[in-house]
């Protein structure tokens, strides 16, 4: 298996409209791999403006923002090879060039290849609160995939961590989860498991 790093993309589509969606980069030699789900706005824009940026951050209220409706609010600066801008806060950021795309019925993979790496502040660390934000949010983005009884297993073991280490912005980020996969189920009618 190839290894997997946890990023906020940042596309934009061709009337300049910037879009963040957290998604899992696949490595590939020296350059990464992104394979956004069909349908979505990253497929939509790679499509129309092949460069990306992967934004490397610790602040998971970003990756938990995204998936609940909050993208918006996360300011952007501009990179220095591309014209797609990155999250502001972001501690590193790499812009990516689309080299070619593999289809796929269902996640087709734009091989991009690294115009630069930019660092801009030091990473701290990970709690495992933060984890635990990062694993509720890639459960959110399968909400519609995957069974019930699956996410509340999950989620309930993803809990602890959260209670005994969460900042408040991993308590933040955790709580605007939670709302939304009660929403998600509540509009879907699924009982409970």
């Amino acid at each position: 298996m190839p290894m997997i790093r946890e990023t906020i993309v940042s596309t934009m589509s061709r009337a300049g409209q910037v879009h963040f969606a957290p998604i899992g980069l696949i490595a590939e030699d020296n350059g990464w791999i992104i394979a956004p789900f069909r349908p979505s706005v990253t497929l939509d824009n790679l499509r129309d403006v092949p460069f990306a940026v992967a934004n490397f951050t610790d602040d998971v209220r970003v990756f938990a923002g995204c998936l609940t409706g909050r993208a918006s609010r996360w300011p952007t600066a501009l990179c220095s090879e591309i014209s797609v801008p990155r999250f502001a806060g972001a501690l590193a950021h790499a812009e990516l060039a689309v080299t070619h795309m593999t289809e796929d019925e269902q996640r087709p993979r734009f091989h991009c290849r690294v115009l630069c790496n930019v660092s801009h502040s030091p990473f701290q660390g990970f709690n495992r609160a933060k984890a635990a934000v990062i694993e509720a949010s890639i459960l959110v983005s399968r909400l519609h995939m995957l069974p019930r009884d699956k996410i509340e297993r999950e989620i309930a073991y993803l809990e602890i961590a959260v209670s005994k280490t969460a900042s408040a912005a991993e308590e933040e980020a955790w709580a605007w989860l939670m709302e939304r996969i009660r929403q998600f189920y509540a509009s879907s009618g699924q009982p409970a498991a």
